[in-house]
């Protein structure tokens, strides 16, 4: 029988016996727990190098052959994969004799310690390892260790801190164009972490579905010319929220620094003291026209865009159709837009696509000129949300 534990080695002496590959994977480690190590050696590999030249106060290195107990004196924990079966035998047997834990990694049934398969996860309250132990099976622990790591990754597992905080955290997470799928794993990883979760219409709905009951979700999401939460309240809810003790996640459709005011809400948290992660999300401006089978760029087709909102005026740009033009939020002034691009030198019979509900079940493409694209619009009943692309990289689209 084994009995798992976890050690604090911050400051503590490790002695690390064979210069390896074995002993390079669990140097970094120890360094990385705060340990002091000593390895001795008379040669080492890459992976240990690298660790001596970017810590050379928190590892020594004795450049010669294992010679005794005495090399192990100060030390707390003893690893061993010196490559050579008399040397590790002579480490385990004076590791034992000092009462000295000791890890052999040349054969784990050889010693009473062992280090188990880990992963972790970092959550704004602090990272949670995971360690599994198999019975002496090292491929079956690494097995479940990957399977917990998908889990914790994915959201599945809760990550809500359970102790009461002084202070809470905001998480300024992109959730991509609408589909649960294309979250990031980190974003998903801080919402299995949230208290409190504020929402955007246009963020994966899929996903808040799932949270717990126990998590509070505030719905601020606008609608075109409806904007029944106004930024300066979304700004407060997320620094009350958080003064509170919350960890608060303000999920976001696409990037929140793309059009989604992501800066303002950071400020504003931090001017109040308050911790800001940001994690950046797939923006529409690209993704959308993926998923028509648009790219943005394409050689020989287009090697530079711009994006810019409906709600403005639209900037002078390039004349040529081999500059894409990618409209957000441009629907209602899709006729407005047309006409100022030709009046602007864009020839009518430059290509645009409108793709509504990109990556959704129900993703529709439009594809018409700039001479006729607001007229195709109104007959099919184009509504937002909807991505506008101009420019020659419409003729790759997806046929439709």
């Amino acid at each position: 029988m084994s009995l798992p534990l976890a050690l604090d080695l911050t400051d503590r002496l490790v002695v690390m016996v064979g210069g390896g590959p074995v002993t390079g994977r669990r140097l970094h480690a120890f360094v990385a727990e705060g340990a002091r190590v000593r390895v001795v050696a008379p040669w080492v590999c890459e992976d240990v190098a690298e660790v001596l030249a970017r810590d050379p106060v928190l590892v020594e290195w004795v450049r010669r052959d294992y010679t005794g107990p005495d090399d192990l004196d100060g030390a707390w924990l003893v690893h061993t994969a010196a490559g050579d079966g008399a040397v590790d035998t002579a480490v385990r047997e004076d590791s034992a004799a000092l009462r000295l834990w000791c890890i052999d990694a040349t054969d784990a049934s050889a010693t009473a310690a062992r280090v188990l398969a880990r992963t972790e996860v970092e959550t704004p309250d602090g990272v949670v390892t995971v360690a599994v132990h198999a019975g002496g099976d090292p491929r079956l622990a690494a097995g479940v260790r990957d399977g917990i790591d998908l889990a914790l990754r994915s959201g599945v597992i809760d990550l809500r801190r359970r102790r009461p905080r002084t202070t809470g955290w905001v998480a300024l997470v992109g959730g991509g164009p609408g589909s649960d799928g294309l979250l990031t794993t980190r974003g998903h990883e801080l919402l299995a972490s949230a208290d409190v979760v504020v929402v955007d219409r246009l963020a994966p709905r899929g996903v808040v579905s799932r949270l717990p009951e126990s998590v509070r979700v505030i719905d601020v999401g606008k609608t075109p010319h409806h904007h029944p939460v106004p930024q300066d309240r979304i700004n407060a809810i997320l620094v009350e929220e958080a003064q509170r003790g919350h960890g608060v996640v303000r999920l976001k459709g696409g990037d929140p620094y793309v059009l989604g005011r992501g800066g303002e809400e950071r400020l504003e948290c931090e001017a109040h003291g308050i911790p800001v992660e940001v994690v950046p999300g797939v923006t529409s401006a690209v993704a959308v026209p993926a998923a028509a089978g648009i790219p943005v760029t394409h050689r020989g087709v287009a090697k530079s865009f711009t994006m810019v909102t409906g709600h403005e005026q639209v900037p002078s740009l390039p004349t040529g159709s081999d500059h894409t033009l990618v409209l957000l939020m441009g629907v209602s002034l899709l006729r407005e837009t047309a006409l100022a691009l030709v009046s602007q030198g864009r020839s009518v019979d430059c290509p645009v696509a409108i793709i509504e509900r990109g990556f959704l079940p129900d993703q529709r493409v439009t594809i018409g000129t700039l001479e006729d694209i607001a007229d195709l619009a109104d007959s099919c009943g184009v509504q937002s949300p909807a991505v506008i692309v101009v420019g020659d990289v419409v003729r790759l689209a997806h046929p439709v």
